[in-house]
């Protein structure tokens, strides 16, 4: 099957059905090669499930070889019109991996780093058939007014940051699990002591935790 997205699959795929898959965005300036470093590793520890670095569909001008989910210097308007439409390109992406792993939306797990982590939020929680969580590293709600007017779902979320991120900003974190939580969401969260922007071993494992937890 030719994705919509282009990406690298991390599992065995000779005879091998999984029982659920994992999709993992890249933040800005990656492809699919940067975030399946993280995939690499948690693969040993997920046997039944296959996992998916999607590359997002704009390209980082004067950058070689990078993407991006949407453009965050422009208005915030043109901001979220980028967003919404890497969103429906990550929405057919998840329905073509049901469709060829003949798997249900509950067995669809989301997740990122930076903008990977932001796009994962929006599309997750107004993707109108549930998927089971979402992992957002370093990310945020992209337009919260928008969001709030489009909550179709509400799948488990786990929010890490660290407390040093001069990228994304940690105050963020807070943001975002208020407005989840306001939502009604089933919330966690993790701020790193002296972490900037990336994710910690912890985070790593915290993560893999999350995930076999709710498998």
């Amino acid at each position: 099957m030719k994705f919509s997205l282009a990406t690298s699959i991390i599992g065995n795929q000779l005879n091998f059905r999984p029982d659920n898959a994992l999709i993992l965005c890249h933040g800005y300036g990656g492809n699919k090669k940067s975030i399946a470093l993280l995939a690499n590793h948690w693969k040993n520890f997920l046997p039944k499930t296959i996992i998916y670095c999607p590359e997002a569909p704009f390209i980082c001008k004067n950058l070689k070889n990078s993407y991006q989910w949407f453009y965050p210097d422009l208005k915030k308007e043109e901001i979220l019109d980028s967003a919404i439409s890497s969103e429906k390109k990550l929405n057919l992406f998840i329905d073509q991996i049901i469709d060829k792993n003949k798997i249900d939306n509950e067995k669809i797990f989301l997740g990122g780093f930076s903008q990977g982590g932001m796009i994962s939020l929006q599309t997750g929680i107004k993707r109108k058939k549930k998927i089971k969580l979402i992992l957002s590293y370093s990310g945020k709600i992209i337009d919260t007014g928008h969001l709030k007017k489009n909550i179709s779902s509400k799948p488990k979320v786990f929010l890490f940051h660290g407390n040093q991120d001069k990228v994304v900003l940690p105050k963020f974190l807070s943001e975002t699990k208020k407005f989840l939580q306001q939502n009604n969401f089933n919330v966690n969260t993790k701020l790193f002591k002296n972490c900037e922007h990336k994710i910690p071993t912890e985070g790593v494992k915290l993560g893999l935790e999350f995930l076999k937890k709710n498998m």
